[in-house]
């Protein structure tokens, strides 16, 4: 049985993306367009699709990691905040943009919460299950093992 952690984290978030742009229930919201994904970046996203990539992300760490919260997760997505001649300084990525992501996969039927955070559905372990599989089919190296 084939399981995210037998496949590349890149290939599997590449893939996972791609079936959630033509999901109707993760949509990228209007604001999308406009906002940084924390205060530790200077600019917004370059890609055009980085809520489906960002979703992607969400649901294959919370596929691993097991009950986790939003603010684990802003943990997780920070990064370092350049202050000028000051010294860099660890921030937190947003919270906005986890907590509406948990709450479309929520609605998806891919993650479900728990007592002590969320954690991935049957549903949604299947699914990533099966993209996984997809993947490693087409991988040789990978797929003796």
């Amino acid at each position: 049985m084939t399981t995210v952690f037998d496949v590349p984290a890149d290939l599997l978030i590449k893939k996972v993306a791609e079936e959630f742009k033509n999901n109707d229930k993760i949509n990228s919201p209007a604001w999308s367009k406009f906002v940084k994904t924390g205060v530790h970046k200077e600019r917004k996203p370059e890609n055009a699709g980085w809520w489906y990539v960002r979703c992607a992300s969400i649901i294959r760490r919370v596929y691993m990691d097991g009950p986790v919260g939003v603010m684990s997760l802003r943990t997780f997505y920070g990064g370092k905040k350049d202050r000028g001649v000051r010294p860099e300084v660890f921030r937190k990525g947003s919270g906005a943009i986890i907590r509406n992501a948990l709450h479309q996969l929520e609605d998806a039927g891919f993650v479900e919460k728990v007592e002590g955070g969320r954690v991935v559905s049957p549903a949604g372990r299947s699914f990533l299950d099966k993209i996984s599989a997809e993947i490693i089919k087409d991988i040789p190296e990978l797929a003796k093992y």
